[in-house]
């Protein structure tokens, strides 16, 4: 779950307003990407599941993805961007389980969202990693590292399978003083994540002008910022990192794995590794064949429900 705040600088809301929430009815495994299309302004968080235990469930196979914004701003072109985003969505993700989406929209009592993420958000562990916001106190274990993912981020929670999956893979394949690229860096948590296990320097990219800064302050907050730099921007940006690069972590569309994976073998040093998400199981074949071709040998799947992850090394 995302957060958000009452503060009328960040809303555009005073105190005590009330607030409009939208809900769309996801199927599962799609909420990371709904939740980033719902990221947008005067869109003030984004939360997972039931409102409360009294809201009926969401149809089988499907779960509610739900934003907010105050209510002043309701307005029918409101919605329709809401709609375009959508379908938007449908259109770049090129499955039909996105389409026609069924978004429910209701007026919210006011409330304090500034901290109301706090009644359901937990932290959760992916093998070493521990995910949790800069505040939240929490007793790590001894061989556990802190990862500080601020709720109030407009990309998700790292909750994903694709994004847990890389997480996990990352801790067997990153080694002290790893050169890594982070492609489509998003919130810049697999970066981050490399950093915390030992790599540096981590350099990564993303067209979202957003997210340079939202991943600067998840290295600042994580206390590995000396190691990492984010920049806006897409594969042109590649040839800015630290290349030879050790290693290169990208969890994006398979159809851009695809497309790029000639340019990201050619950051690699001979033998450098790959982690790879974001591939559908109907798009694994294709993947597989473009990431041979790019001379990026597979040495381990990692199947996540529909989600791949695919981790190898370059040729030498």
């Amino acid at each position: 779950m995302t957060s958000a705040s009452n503060d009328t600088s960040r809303t555009g809301a005073p105190p005590g307003a009330a607030w409009i929430e939208v809900r769309v009815v996801v199927p599962i495994g799609w909420h990371e990407l709904v939740a980033e299309a719902l990221a947008f302004e005067p869109c003030t968080s984004v939360a997972f599941g039931r409102t409360s235990i009294g809201m009926d469930p969401a149809p089988e196979g499907h779960d509610y993805v739900r934003t907010f914004y105050a209510a002043h701003f309701d307005s029918e072109s409101l919605r329709a961007s809401v709609r375009a985003r959508l379908a938007d969505l449908a259109r770049t993700s090129v499955t039909k389980e996105l389409e026609d989406l069924e978004v429910i929209y209701r007026t919210l009592p006011a409330e304090d969202f500034a901290t109301s993420w706090k009644k359901t958000w937990r932290p959760f562990r992916v093998g070493r990693i521990c995910v949790l916001p800069p505040d939240f106190e929490y007793e790590l274990r001894p061989d556990e590292r802190r990862l500080n993912l601020e709720p109030g981020g407009v990309f998700g929670t790292g909750r994903h399978a694709t994004t847990r999956t890389v997480l996990r893979v990352l801790q067997s394949t990153v080694r002290d003083g790893d050169r890594v690229i982070d492609a489509g860096a998003g919130t810049g948590i697999l970066g981050v994540a490399a950093a915390l296990l030992g790599a540096g320097p981590v350099y990564g990219f993303d067209i979202d002008p957003n997210s340079p800064n939202a991943a600067t302050l998840l290295a600042q907050g994580s206390g590995v910022a000396d190691r990492c730099n984010f920049v806006a921007g897409g594969f042109e940006r590649l040839q800015s990192g630290p290349i030879p690069a050790d290693g290169l972590t990208a969890n994006i569309y398979a159809d851009v794995l695809q497309e790029y994976a000639p340019a990201m073998a050619q950051a690699l040093r001979p033998d450098g590794w790959f982690v790879f998400s974001g591939c559908l199981d109907d798009h694994a074949p294709e993947t597989r064949v473009a990431l041979a071709a790019a001379g990026l040998r597979i040495e381990g799947e990692y199947p996540r429900g529909r989600w791949y992850t695919l981790a190898g090394r370059r040729e030498s």
